[in-house]
């Protein structure tokens, strides 16, 4: 004779494992689904910088002791003088999102570096640089303390016309995503600088190498 209460308690207990099954299967959709959104936000928001291009428009960048400076398309500007080292580069943001600009670091000598310089050592830009998204800007820096070390070897390495390396960090409107990017600024024949990136870092994700 069948046990009716048997076949009962492993009827709701198939019933229960199906049920959990499905709300598992359901809840990792549903991760997966947020997590593929909150992707698709981000790469919205990312912003991603590269030298401008040699066609684009000469700008024209000053500096709070109204000092002005010009660079074209795909340049930069390096001036050393015997009170400041001006420093400009023209840029484009490749990226989506709007480019924030947070700091610099200068190299006064080519660098292949796997890695860029430690975050603590960037100079914080005195005001808030932006760069649109698929459209040009500038960033600008600028060393005034003549008796330092910093001004020293790159007022040296501008007059003696070597390849500069320069990190940007950046980041989104949001404040997130930051990235470092590696530009070097050579010099020209025809006394200018030309500019080019080697690599970037994610700060705040995982990279792609």
């Amino acid at each position: 004779m069948a046990d009716w209460v048997t076949i009962s308690a492993l009827a709701t207990a198939g019933g229960t494992l199906i049920l959990a099954v499905a709300t598992f299967a359901s809840v990792r959709s549903a991760n997966r689904a947020a997590r593929v959104a909150e992707r698709a936000l981000l790469a919205g928001l990312r912003p991603l910088l590269m030298p401008s291009r040699q066609g684009d428009p000469e700008q024209k960048v000053g500096f709070v002791d109204q000092h002005w400076v010009h660079v074209p398309g795909g340049g930069g500007s390096a001036e050393a003088t015997d009170d400041a080292v001006y420093l400009v580069m023209s840029l484009r943001n490749v990226g989506a999102g709007i480019a924030v600009l947070h700091g610099w670091h200068l190299d006064p000598d080519f660098t292949t570096a796997r890695s860029h310089a430690d975050l603590s050592s960037f100079r914080r830009l005195t005001r808030d640089i932006y760069v649109p998204p698929s459209d040009t800007g500038f960033w600008q820096g600028a060393f005034r303390e003549p008796a330092s070390a910093e001004f020293t070897n790159a007022a040296a390495a501008i007059r003696e016309r070597r390849t500069l390396a320069l990190e940007l960090l950046y980041g989104d409107h949001e404040g997130g995503q930051r990235t470092v990017s590696r530009f070097h600024m050579m010099p020209h024949s025809d006394g200018g600088w030309i500019t080019s990136v080697s690599r970037h870092w994610n700060v705040d994700r995982a990279d792609p190498r």
